[in-house]
């Protein structure tokens, strides 16, 4: 099962497949990570705390 390379959260597959480049497994960043966002094809810091 995919990790998130920032946390270490478990992702599904399918969102392996859509958030990551061909050829990479984990994605750099996750929905649960707290400190981090995707910010187009980049990873930047999250300028505010996120909360579900």
């Amino acid at each position: 099962m995919p990790e998130c390379q920032n946390c270490d959260s478990f992702v599904t597959a399918t969102y392996a497949r859509v958030f990551t480049p061909p050829g990479v497994e984990n994605p750099r960043v996750c929905p649960n990570c707290e400190d981090k966002i995707r910010d187009g094809s980049e990873v930047r810091k999250a300028r505010s705390t996120r909360s579900a």
